[in-house]
C-alpha cells in the first residue's frame, strides 16, 4: 500500500480523518507507524496529499490530512480488451489501475468463452476491489472506468467509431506492418485480441470502422503480456 486512500465516511471534519479498517490495521502492523509520522494520502477520485498521524489506537487511526496535490497523469491509451480468462482478469483489472488507464472496455470476441461471462470477478465490488489494489500500489486516485459489452459486432459498429472519434484506433495483429512502437505518440484507441487473436472477420469489421493493425513484436503474447506490452509503450512522459 504505497498511498491511503480515503473514503468520504472517513472524514471526521475538513481537516481529520479516522480510519477502522485494513487501513488501519496496515498503518499499524505493516508500515509500523508512530504518532507524528506523516503518510502519503489521497482522497478516491480526488487530490493527493501527506497525511500526519494524530492517535494510534488499537481499533483506529485518526490523521490530520492536507490534499495539496493533483493525481498522477492518466495513459493516453483507451483499451479496449477480449475479455480474459478469469484467472488473468484480476490482474489486468489491477494492472489497468496501475497505468492510469481511464476507460477499459471489456469485450466479447470469437474466442472468448461464453462462461468468462459468468465470472464473479466480473461483479463491480470485485472490479473495485482489484481497482483499488493497483491504485494503491500506484499512488492514484482515480479509478479507471470499466465498461463491459457482450456483443462484438454491436460494439464495433456502434460504439467504436464514437470512441475514436477524433484519434487513431489501432487493432493489434501479429501480421501488421506497422508496429505500435511505430505509431504517432497521441492518444488513441487500442484494441487487444483474446489468447490466439482476433478472427480475421473481427478485424476486417474493425479495419471497416477505421481501425488499423499494428503489431507488438515478432512473439505471440499471451493477453496480459500483451496488455502490459501496449500500455508501457505510452507511459506519460515517454514518446
Amino acid at each position: 500500500m504505497n498511498i491511503v486512500l480515503l473514503q468520504p465516511d472517513d472524514w471526521l471534519d475538513p481537516e481529520t480523518v479516522l480510519l477502522r479498517d485494513r487501513r488501519a490495521l496496515h498503518i499499524r502492523e505493516v508500515l509500523k507507524a508512530a504518532v507524528g509520522d506523516s503518510l502519503r494520502v489521497g482522497q478516491l477520485g480526488g487530490r493527493c496529499g501527506r497525511g500526519v498521524i494524530k492517535t494510534i489506537a488499537p481499533d483506529a487511526v485518526t490523521l490530520s490530512v492536507a490534499l495539496d496535490q493533483a493525481p498522477p497523469p492518466r495513459h493516453r491509451f483507451e483499451i479496449v480488451l477480449a475479455l480474459p480468462r478469469p484467472k488473468m482478469l484480476r490482474r489486468i483489472l489491477r494492472q489497468c489501475a496501475e497505468f492510469g488507464v481511464e476507460h477499459l472496455h471489456l469485450i466479447n470476441s470469437a474466442r472468448v468463452e461464453k462462461s468468462f461471462w459468468q465470472s464473479p470477478l466480473l461483479r463491480p465490488e470485485k472490479v473495485q476491489e482489484a481497482l483499488l489494489m493497483g491504485l494503491e500500489r500506484s499512488r492514484d486516485t482515480l479509478l479507471p472506468s470499466v465498461h463491459l459489452h457482450r456483443r462484438f459486432r454491436p460494439f464495433v459498429e456502434d460504439r467504436l467509431p464514437a470512441l475514436c472519434a477524433g484519434r487513431p484506433c489501432w487493432i493489434a495483429d501479429i501480421e501488421a506492418p506497422l508496429t505500435l512502437a511505430q505509431a504517432p505518440p497521441q492518444p488513441a484507441v487500442v484494441m487487444i485480441g483474446p489468447e490466439g487473436g482476433f478472427v480475421p472477420f473481427e478485424v476486417a469489421l474493425a479495419e471497416a470502422m477505421q481501425a488499423r493493425r499494428v503489431g507488438l513484436g515478432a512473439r505471440l503474447l499471451s493477453v496480459d503480456t500483451a496488455f502490459t506490452t501496449v500500455l508501457a509503450q505510452a507511459l506519460p512522459g515517454i514518446s
